[in-house]
């Protein structure tokens, strides 16, 4: 459910984890996320000792929203200064109005350029010109709109982790920008961006693709079958 309405959120990308206290916490370490949305009475999770846990070692600390079946809960989730509470069973009303309330208080605010750094040498890539960025060993080249292909030296999955959320991974060695996308083929398993380049997409990353498909239809003014 949760998933389900934020897709409707273009600021949102959701991950989710197991109810695992240290499987839990490396996600959060690793990929550094704004907010988290946590079922209060897991019995797998030691609250008090997860929560110092986060505070101790994240730089920026992350927003708390949490759930559970229990309405005396929700005292617990504001005096730990958690940013919501919501009552199980889930609402979709419930929940637009909790990430609301965090997009309200924490405005996203769009990354327009990328800085590829080689020693002394900088390189800043407006993020509305790239195409698609394609893994070549461990470097990566980056395809742009007006035909340059610019190379950096990290790995794709550096700028999967960093790169903003119109970008999207399909394949193991693919990195798409979203805003590019003029098509996409199931049946023949491509995304055509700008009507001419095809970059094939795999079942390991079909979940994005459908993503985007969904994102995509909502600015669509009428489809035609």
């Amino acid at each position: 459910m949760i998933k389900t309405v934020g897709h409707d959120f273009s600021e949102f990308s959701f991950r989710d984890t197991d109810e695992d206290q240290d499987c839990a916490l490396n996600i959060i370490l690793k990929e550094k996320p704004d907010l988290i949305i946590i079922n209060i009475e897991s019995s797998n999770i030691n609250f008090l000792e997860f929560l110092f846990e986060i505070h101790k070692l994240c730089e920026k600390k992350p927003y708390f929203i949490s759930t559970s079946n229990l309405k005396d809960h929700a005292f617990d989730s504001y005096r730990y200064d958690f940013l919501d509470f919501i009552l199980k069973p889930l609402s979709e009303l419930s929940i637009r109005k909790s990430l609301l309330k965090f997009l309200k208080r924490n405005p996203i605010v769009q990354i327009e350029t990328i800085c590829l750094k080689s020693y002394k040498d900088y390189q800043y890539l407006n993020i509305d010109d790239i195409l698609y960025l394609k893994a070549d060993n461990n470097t990566t080249d980056f395809h742009m709109c007006d035909g340059r292909l610019i190379g950096a030296y990290k790995t794709l999955k550096v700028f999967e982790n960093s790169l903003p959320k119109t970008f999207f991974r399909i394949h193991k060695s693919y990195i798409i920008n979203k805003k590019c996308i003029s098509r996409i083929h199931y049946g023949k398993s491509v995304c055509i961006l700008n009507n001419e380049h095809e970059i094939p997409f795999t079942k390991t990353f079909i979940s994005n693709i459908d993503l985007i498909n969904i994102e995509l239809s909502k600015n669509t003014m009428i489809t035609l079958n």
